[in-house]
């Protein structure tokens, strides 16, 4: 592995009543507080009111910014900066799952900037600082709630970028299992999706000596593929609810990578899909990261047969290497197709006339993209029509 510097900074509240820290952890900020949510499930299940019942004992004054999408939209973030500046905030807390989170972060940053958020996430300017801000968590998927990362979507110009700084760490975050409950299936399903997404990008490089890093995100795997069909029989099961919401949150804070850097193409790919089509992002994740896997396994096709006996525990014998690392892939499209994830673009009417388009956003910040194997435009084009 290679040498490393670890820092986290976020204070992780996890667990049933843990809602109840929030009122400590409010007295560390000023009065002036942004409340940020998306479209009104906090308010439909109950969160809403919880939240601000605690925001009034503790006398804060407090200015709202709801509508967040689920992919969320520099403009929105704009109006949160505006909002910020305006009546000088001097806390921020996101509501909601990944999307809201994503939309705080850039929030937090663009507060203390000069420089217009959109340039911020695409590199053309740094951040220099940001608003403190905690998050209560509704959703397991993107592990916002415990790392500095955001993706945010420009749909004027159909761009989809992930970013981060080191000032957009939550300073705290509350996972509640019980606030995950009412998530419907489908997003329940596009959540262990993303998931598994991201333990799948970490697996993929080429460092050596990572013993323990392999069987921590193999076991994230491994733990999603158990649990994935209880939940789904149980939507509102608490200790099913606690085990995807922790899995989600170890798979993208930092800990289960030391010490070398995975792939990322797969993301890069469909935040280019989704920026275009605005599809569902572990929707878009769930068609891609399969044929990717078939188009990138001859990189190393040792790193596919281990993937393939830990994970899915294929069997060996009398088979190719090549041959039990294609068989691990089948196994994981087999998986996903039994939570019904989808499965091809065609799922949400993306056809062969999108492609040049999308190909051409995977490749606008460097001509070549991923860690693992290093793609272009072309291997882009390759990927997506191989997925319709």
């Amino acid at each position: 592995m290679q040498n490393f510097s670890f820092y986290n900074p976020t204070k992780l509240h996890f667990g049933k009543g843990q809602l109840d820290k929030l009122q400590e952890e409010l007295k560390h900020y000023g009065t002036n507080i942004l409340l940020v949510y998306g479209g009104g499930s906090i308010k439909r299940n109950g969160l809403y009111e919880q939240v601000t019942t605690i925001l009034e004992k503790e006398n804060k004054q407090v200015f709202e910014l709801s509508g967040v999408e689920p992919n969320p939209r520099v403009t929105t973030a704009r109006k949160g900066i505006e909002i910020c500046k305006t009546e000088n905030i001097d806390f921020i807390l996101a509501v909601g799952g990944g999307s809201t989170i994503d939309c705080t972060k850039a929030i937090a940053v663009g507060a203390k900037s000069e420089a217009d958020i959109w340039d911020i996430v695409t590199k053309k300017a740094h951040a220099t600082g940001a608003l403190p801000f905690g998050t209560v968590l509704t959703l397991a998927a993107t592990g916002s709630e415990m790392n500095p990362g955001s993706v945010i979507t420009n749909w004027e110009t159909n761009e989809k970028h992930g970013w981060g700084s080191p000032y957009s760490f939550p300073a705290f975050s509350i996972l509640n299992p019980d606030f995950t409950k009412t998530v419907p299936k489908d997003q329940t399903v596009y959540g262990m999706v993303d998931i598994m997404s991201h333990a799948l990008e970490h697996y993929f490089h080429h460092e050596e000596n990572t013993l323990l890093q392999d069987r921590m995100v193999e076991g994230i795997l491994q733990t999603i593929v158990e649990t994935a069909p209880k939940l789904l029989e149980d939507l509102e099961n608490e200790t099913h609810r606690a085990t995807v919401l922790y899995n989600g949150t170890m798979a993208l804070n930092g800990m289960v990578n030391m010490g070398y850097q995975g792939d990322w193409a797969t993301h890069n790919l469909e935040h280019a899909v989704s920026a275009v089509h605005d599809i569902p992002h572990g929707g878009g994740l769930a068609i891609l990261f399969p044929n990717w896997m078939e188009y990138a396994i001859d990189e190393n096709i040792a790193r596919f047969k281990q993937f393939a006996i830990r994970v899915f525990n294929v069997d060996p014998d009398g088979k190719s290497d090549k041959e039990v690392g294609l068989e691990g892939i089948s196994k994981l499209r087999e998986f996903w197709n039994s939570i019904d994830a989808p499965s091809r673009l065609a799922d949400y009417d993306i056809g062969e006339d999108s492609i040049e388009d999308m190909a051409d956003k995977t490749v606008i910040a460097k001509p070549e993209f991923g860690n693992f194997k290093k793609l272009t435009r072309d291997d882009a084009v390759a990927i997506y029509k191989a997925s319709l």
